[in-house]
């Protein structure tokens, strides 16, 4: 216990320490900003950001053992601060495609992107923090400001609009194959 509490305190100090912390906290840091982002380019460069603020403000941390949360919520807000930035500027069409594209390649590894694509983007992030970055709700509360409740509320209401999505799907889905293989005709 006494070698955590001196491991913490060396955050604010030793930038070995400070490195080798960050290092742990980056595959979480990089699915956090992707799911915010929804391109690899932007999420790696949110990341980058973040690391940036961290160093500089490392010595301001309150609580050192919330190290991760702290350094996770400068991410949120680096992100936050980027897409209001986007909602200023119009990208060029260009831009736009090879963004799709890239972000197409990477959703399709998480299995459920459209689904995920179609939420509201605090539901998106709540069960992406629970169900991608195996947070607690508990985490995902102290991280993301709310109270627990609101998590659970949230999460449920992500859950209940996924099942509807996908029960619609699989619904449309075949009649879309009824009507192309010409199936109920005489």
């Amino acid at each position: 216990m006494e070698r955590d509490a001196q491991s913490e305190d060396d955050l604010r100090k030793d930038d070995d320490a400070l490195l080798k912390r960050i290092e742990t906290e980056r595959d979480k840091m990089y699915g956090i900003a992707y799911a915010y982002m929804r391109n690899e380019s932007d999420a790696l460069e949110a990341v980058q950001e973040t690391v940036c603020r961290v160093w500089m403000k490392r010595r301001s941390i309150r609580e050192p053992r919330y190290f991760a949360t702290w350094m996770i919520r400068i991410l949120i807000n680096v992100c936050m601060d980027e897409r209001k930035k986007r909602k200023r500027e119009l990208p060029s069409p260009d831009a736009n495609l090879d963004r799709l594209v890239a972000s197409d390649r990477t959703l399709e590894r998480l299995g459920m992107a459209e689904q995920l694509a179609k939420l509201p983007p605090r539901y998106r992030m709540v069960v992406v923090l629970k169900y991608y970055r195996d947070m607690t709700v508990m985490e995902i509360a102290e991280l993301l400001e709310k109270p627990d409740g609101t998590i659970r509320t949230w999460l449920h209401k992500a859950l209940k609009l996924l099942r509807l999505e996908m029960e619609l799907g699989k619904e449309g889905a075949g009649h879309e194959r009824v009507a192309e293989e010409g199936w109920g005709r005489r």
